[in-house]
């Protein structure tokens, strides 16, 4: 019998007698987990609950959030095993990316703990108008109020980390909304801030679909924030529906690389193997465009492919798996037949291109056009589209060539066309000599254009998470 667990609200585990949503292992099909099914009705208590706990958050002193944090780091690498487990069996990530996410959840929480003790407003020079000589003032931040946070299968951990470690860091209280595949590591999550310490009703953990829980979350005026993190589709959704709220938008992308002549090419192989097929290419900056000036295109593809072919594809619980499977056969059938289009529209399998159970074999296409959606759409596969170029202005303007603008790499040793390329892209990241998929957590991350709104690393989204309060006294 799968297990059945329980939903946080208002500092209580709820859920016994609800209806359940089984959690699969995407590997082998097996059920790992049955989760509550909320209705509208305990949305709607996770949203009083949240409201009383935003009011206690709000009078916490920046310490005791900084402590909370910093305990629940600890708690993560003492249970890292068993997070990583979690993780690899609901999302299919292989182990050692499994593993990474965990400890990188933890470097999170501490970064969050860090933040919360050094924000702070500034002093405004009032003297420097006329007719405000002679005042003082400055701002304060101040928590925003309750958060709805809805996050994606892709990393059910760190990416949930992200949207709660600084909201609560900030003084905030949220209901958050998992993914309904992935949802496990956040109830593990959860069970981590209340041994912490985290005060009852600073996070409220609900579980259902978009058109329940997602929908209520996002039209409910008691919240202050959305911060959502999916398909582009669904973030002009929230956006046309949240009225006054404000919205944290974090979508989708086609991330580019550019290799010019003066790169280094085999650095740039190892790097964009991990880069295209890390968690079977299922990540926002994953690579999936890669420009190769043509006087190095025949060496790169030939290395690349002969690199991609040592990959280990199976189970991701083996320690020496290197690609577990997509997230559903819906998504690796549709996968399929975005590789058949470009394939009946000319382009040619170096590498990979057939399924192997419920995963994708990595696989490199060559004689790719602009059209195709493995070149114009977001893949979301381990599927990466390899093109010569000519000219490092040809190159630049092939990678731009894209409704998205989220993270860009640039292998050059040529400094003056790296900034002629952060200069030029329209991306909220240029990564210069390595691939786009490269984020540490404190670093601003978001994108331009359709890959989204507003700002996350924990800094920049405790700004997007707090109000600021102008103080002018007159003296």
């Amino acid at each position: 019998m799968a297990k059945r667990y329980r939903v946080l609200v208002g500092g209580e585990w709820v859920g016994d007698g609800w209806p359940g949503i089984e959690v699969v292992n995407p590997y082998d099909d097996s059920v790992i987990g049955i989760v509550p099914e909320a209705t509208a009705a305990e949305v709607d208590r996770a949203i009083e609950a949240a409201l009383k706990g935003a009011a206690v958050m709000a009078s916490l002193p920046a310490y005791k959030r900084s402590d909370i944090l910093n305990r629940a780091a600890d708690f993560i690498l003492r249970d890292k095993e068993e997070v990583a487990e979690i993780i690899a069996c609901e999302a299919g990530k292989s182990w050692k990316f499994a593993l990474s996410e965990a400890e990188r959840s933890s470097e999170t929480l501490r970064f969050a703990a860090l933040e919360a003790k050094a924000s702070h407003g500034e002093l405004v020079p009032m003297d420097a108008s006329p007719v405000s000589a002679g005042r003082f003032g400055f701002y304060l931040r101040t928590p925003i109020g309750v958060i709805g946070a809805i996050t994606p299968f892709n990393f059910p951990l760190n990416l949930v980390v992200h949207k709660v470690a600084p909201a609560l860091a900030a003084g905030n209280a949220l209901v958050l909304k998992p993914a309904t595949k992935t949802p496990l590591a956040s109830i593990k999550l959860a069970e981590i801030l209340m041994e912490a310490g985290l005060p009852a009703g600073a996070l409220n953990l609900v579980i259902g679909s978009g058109v329940t829980v997602g929908n209520r979350l996002v039209e409910d005026e008691r919240l202050a924030m959305i911060t959502f993190t999916g398909s582009p589709p669904v973030g002009r959704e929230i956006k046309a529906r949240c009225g006054l709220k404000r919205v944290t938008l974090e979508l989708g992308s086609n991330s580019p690389t550019i290799i010019e002549e003066d790169g280094d090419v085999d650095a740039a192989v190892g790097r964009c193997v991990v880069g295209s097929f890390a968690n079977s290419g299922q990540v926002c900056i994953s690579v999936q465009r890669i420009f190769v000036h043509r006087n190095r295109y025949a060496e790169f593809v030939d290395k690349f492919v002969a690199a991609t072919r040592q990959l280990k594809v199976g189970d991701p619980l083996d320690k020496g798996c290197d690609i577990g499977p997509m997230i559903s056969r819906k998504e690796l059938a549709r996968s399929l037949e975005w590789l058949e289009e470009a394939k009946n529209m000319g382009a040619v399998v170096a590498a990979g291109g057939e399924a192997v159970g419920n995963c994708l074999q990595p696989t490199i296409l060559t004689g790719v056009t602009r059209e195709m959606k493995v070149m114009c759409s977001e893949v979301f596969a381990p599927i990466v589209s390899i093109l010569p170029y000519d000219t490092f202005d040809e190159a630049l303007d092939m990678a731009d060539d894209s409704v998205y603008g989220l993270q860009a790499g640039v292998y050059t040793s040529d400094i003056n066309k790296a900034f002629k390329a952060v200069k030029r892209l329209d991306v909220g990241g240029v990564i210069i000599n390595d691939v786009p998929t490269f984020r540490v957590d404190h670093m601003p991350y978001g994108g331009n254009k359709e890959s989204g709104l507003g700002r996350e690393g924990v800094r920049y989204a405790m700004e997007e998470m707090t109000n600021i309060k102008m103080v002018c006294i007159n003296l």
